[in-house]
Formats: structure tokens, C-alpha cells, sequence
């Protein structure tokens, strides 16, 4: 690892656990974290989770996994060209999706719809929350304690969005704690920054990827974006003759090129100008770690053209509906009949939420397999197996 910079988290000054634990001689306290998240169970149900395409839909389209190690990779090439810790970084990528739902933000929806209804008080789902509550109490790994055991400054990266209501019971429960900043609206570390941004531009870029391999998008429609069309125009320039999927693939890599070295540049900038000299100076500050505001225009532009070309294309929402229908009639049926879960999800109260952990923590082909089993073999389970 380079020298750190001034304004980066040291895991010898975190906050850390929630229960003690003694020093490793070998390791650091946020490369303990990495290494915990990459043993849990949620790390490995990731491979069969949905990023945009259904699993079935092909061996070559991103999961959650492999979403998430892209998003680890981007995250610690730029912590070591801004001088930020890469351990924690990639701690905070590894585990930013262990709470997602199968099927994607389609379930995700689906999932909150349910227990909102289910539970109007509770605050309805936020994935990211979830995922704290995989690694705080949900992974059963430890003899003298639930969850993980992740240092406060793993934890708050994982927590990247949660509503006041929410923020608040975090607050309760533990005062002080991961909640507390989303009270008095200061930053987390640079480093949960640069993780959140990492993961915008592994999603922007590999949707494209995967929207053309699906034949939902054409390479001619990417050059409707003048940033996509400029980027064609330079690796056409630079191999003459070069097509199909290389064609593709060095256009991708310019995108995330500039994204990387634009969001690097602009982040360095802003550090300087506000002075920032140390990890609670930039907890003070506005949102550091940013892009250009040319650049960040133009990647609005693309999420756009994503939206509507790949996200909302026929396909895709046909799937979609199917899928949310699965999450809304086993929430149904779990709620109904708490028997047909394992003993330690029907156990826990209030209910909902055992239900919501229990579905949240499914894989795709699983919760095909149990939709399958409670209701039997059918046109939803027919669509999306």
C-alpha cells in the first residue's frame, strides 16, 4: 500500500467493534474485515443473485458477485492514487450488497411493497440497511457473538443510504453509532465515498456490457451518447478496423477510464480546497468525492439512456413483473404460515421482519425452488426458471 494521506482512515485510530476483540498479529483491523466478509455466507450467495439479468439468462451477464468485485477493484486502484486506505475500500465494496434481495431491484421493490403493507410502522426495506444487519446479526459464524464483528468505519461505508426513521432506531440502539451521521447530516469517511462511487461506475459501465451481449441494446444506439460517441471515435482512431465485441470493450474501458481518472482529479481538488488534513476534518466537510460536474452531467445522460432503453425494455419488465410477483406471494405465504421457515427465522419476532430476512437472504434459483414448493410448478416459476 503507498503512504496514506492525511485525510484517510487508519484502522490503528477506528472506532471499533462492538464487541472487543483481540489485535491480529498479521493483519490490520480493515483487512480482517475483508476477510470476514469474503468467508460469510450472504459473500457466497451473491453468485446466484441478480444484478440486471436473471441468472438463467446466461454465464456471461454480472451477478451480484461479480458486480461486487468490480466495484472493489475501481474502489482500491483509486484509494491508492488518492492516498485512502485500499483495505477498508475494499471492505466496504465487498460487503455494500450483502442485503440485496434476489432478483434485483425488482425484488427490492417488490420486498418493500410487502412489508410496508404487511407492516406499516416498520419503515418499509432499504437494501442497505439490510446489509448492515446481515453483518451486525443475521451471519452466525463466531461462538461468543452474532454477525460479523466489523469495525464502526466497515459498518457506516456498508450503510450508504437510511432513512431518518431508521437512522433513529439505529441511533437507540446504539447511540452514537453508524446512525448518528444521517441525524446530524456530516459524511462518512472518504473511503465509504469512493466505495459509493466506485459502485456507479462498475453498474453504469457493465450495464452497457451486458444490455448489448443480451441484444437489448445496439452498439449504433451508444453513440446517441455524445461521451459514448466521442469514446467510439477515439478507438476507431486509435485500431482502424476494429469491431465487435473488442470494438465494445475498448469503448468500455475508455468510459471507465475517464470516469476513474475524473472522479481521482476532482476528488483531490476538492480535498484541497477545503482544507481537508484529516478523516474527521472530512466528516465535517460537504461530499468530497465527486466527479466534475461536466462529467457527472454527462453520466446522468447515460443512466438516463439506461433507464429507458435496458431497465424499462419489454424484456426486461417482463421479467421483472414475474419475478416481484414470486417476492410478493412467498412474503404472503411465510407471513401466513411461519412453519414453512427454517426454525431460527420463524422464531425471531416481530414477524415481518423475520420474513423480510428470511426472503432477503434467498438467491434467485432458491426462491424459485420455494415458490415451486408452496404453490406448485407454474407459469411465474415456468417464466423465470
Amino acid at each position: 500500500m503507498n503512504e496514506l494521506a492525511s485525510c484517510a482512515s487508519r484502522p490503528e485510530r477506528s472506532r471499533g467493534r462492538r464487541h472487543a476483540l483481540a489485535p491480529d498479529p498479521h493483519r490490520n483491523e480493515f483487512q480482517r474485515d475483508r476477510d470476514r466478509i469474503v468467508h460469510s455466507t450472504a459473500f457466497r450467495r451473491l453468485v446466484y443473485k441478480t444484478q440486471v439479468f436473471l441468472n438463467h439468462e446466461g454465464d456471461l451477464f454480472r451477478t451480484r458477485l461479480t458486480h461486487t468485485l468490480e466495484v472493489a477493484q475501481m474502489a482500491r486502484s483509486m484509494a491508492r492514487r488518492l492516498g485512502l486506505h485500499e483495505d477498508l475500500c475494499e471492505a466496504i465494496s465487498l460487503a455494500h450488497d450483502l442485503g440485496h434481495t434476489p432478483f434485483g431491484h425488482a425484488g427490492q421493490d417488490a420486498l418493500d411493497e410487502a412489508y410496508r403493507t404487511a407492516a406499516p410502522d416498520a419503515g418499509g426495506f432499504e437494501h442497505n440497511l439490510q446489509s448492515l444487519r446481515v453483518v451486525d446479526l443475521l451471519e452466525e459464524r463466531y461462538p461468543d457473538h452474532p454477525g460479523l464483528n466489523l469495525c464502526f468505519e466497515t459498518r457506516e461505508g456498508i450503510l450508504k443510504h437510511c432513512s431518518r426513521r431508521h437512522a433513529q432506531a439505529l441511533e437507540e440502539d446504539e447511540p452514537g453509532g453508524v446512525g448518528r451521521r444521517f441525524l446530524e447530516r456530516t459524511q462518512p469517511s472518504l473511503e465509504a465515498q469512493l466505495a459509493n462511487l466506485a459502485d456507479s461506475i462498475a453498474y453504469n459501465a457493465h450495464d452497457l456490457d451486458d444490455g448489448v451481449r443480451a441484444g437489448l441494446l445496439a452498439y449504433e444506439q451508444l453513440l446517441e451518447l455524445p461521451l459514448l460517441a466521442r469514446l467510439h471515435a477515439q478507438a476507431v482512431a486509435a485500431h482502424p478496423g476494429l469491431a465487435g465485441r473488442r470494438l465494445l470493450y475498448t469503448l468500455l474501458r475508455g468510459l471507465i477510464a475517464q470516469l476513474i481518472d475524473d472522479t481521482v482529479r476532482s476528488t483531490a481538488s476538492a480535498i484541497e480546497r477545503h482544507g481537508v488534513d484529516s478523516a474527521e476534518a472530512a466528516r465535517r466537510a460537504p461530499p468530497l468525492v465527486r466527479m466534475s460536474e461536466a462529467t457527472a452531467a454527462q453520466v446522468r445522460e447515460l443512466q438516463a439512456f439506461l433507464r429507458e432503453r435496458l431497465y424499462r425494455h419489454e424484456r426486461v419488465w417482463r421479467t421483472t413483473r414475474a419475478a416481484q410477483q414470486v417476492i410478493r406471494e412467498l412474503f404472503t405465504a411465510y407471513l401466513q404460515r411461519p412453519d414453512e421457515m427454517p426454525g431460527a427465522h420463524r422464531e425471531r419476532r416481530p414477524l415481518e421482519a423475520a420474513v423480510v430476512d428470511y426472503i432477503a437472504g434467498m438467491t434467485d434459483r432458491f426462491a424459485l425452488r420455494e415458490h415451486a414448493r408452496l404453490f406448485g410448478p407454474g407459469s411465474l416459476a415456468a417464466e423465470l426458471a
